[in-house]
C-alpha cells in the first residue's frame, strides 16, 4: 500500500484537508476527492486545457499539477469564480452572450483560461486572445464565440474598475 501524505488547500475559499498518495494529480483530488465535477479530464496529457484551473491566482492545468505540489495554496475552480449570491463572472455571461459553447465540455477549462488571459493583461486584440487562450481546444470548433467572449468581458471588466 502507498504511503498518503496531508494535503491543506484552499479551494473557492474553503480550507480543506485530504490524504494523499504522492502520485496525485490536483484534478484528481478536484474530482475524486470533492463534489466539485466542474473540472474536466479531457486528455490527461496537458495537451487540451479542459483541467484548468487557477492555483494562487496563476493558471495551471491540474491533470499535470500534482497535488502537494498545491499544498498550502488556494486554488480556484469554475465552481468558484461567480459571487457567492450566484452571479455569474463576467467572463461567464459573456460566454452565454455570444454562445461561446456548444457540448460544453471545454467550457469550464476555458472559462479559466478567459479569466487568466484578462487579469494576465493579454486580451488586447483578437490575435492575443487567440494566442493567450491557445492551450485550450474545443473540439466543436467555437472559437471566434469564445474570442467575442473573452473580448467582451475584457472590456465589461475594464469599465467596471474605471468605475470602481
Amino acid at each position: 500500500m502507498a504511503r498518503t501524505y496531508p494535503l491543506q488547500l484552499t479551494i473557492n475559499g474553503k480550507n480543506r484537508v485530504f490524504k494523499v498518495d504522492p502520485r496525485t494529480t490536483l484534478l484528481d483530488v478536484l474530482r475524486e476527492s470533492t463534489e466539485m465535477r466542474g473540472t474536466k479530464k479531457g486528455c490527461d496529457f496537458g495537451q487540451c486545457g479542459a483541467c484548468t484551473v487557477h492555483v494562487e491566482g496563476a493558471r495551471v492545468v491540474s491533470c499535470l499539477t500534482l497535488a502537494l505540489q498545491a499544498g498550502g495554496k488556494s486554488v480556484t475552480t469554475i465552481e468558484g469564480i461567480a459571487q457567492p449570491d450566484g452571479t455569474l463572472h463576467a467572463v461567464q455571461k459573456a460566454f452565454l452572450q455570444f454562445d461561446a459553447f456548444q457540448c460544453g465540455y471545454c467550457t469550464p477549462g476555458q472559462i479559466m483560461s478567459a479569466v487568466a488571459c484578462i487579469k494576465e493583461g493579454h486580451a488586447g486584440s483578437d490575435d492575443e486572445i487567440r494566442e493567450y487562450m491557445s492551450g485550450n481546444i474545443c473540439r466543436c470548433g467555437a472559437y471566434p464565440h469564445i474570442v467575442s467572449a473573452v473580448r467582451e468581458a475584457a472590456k465589461s471588466l475594464s469599465s467596471a474598475e474605471e468605475q470602481a
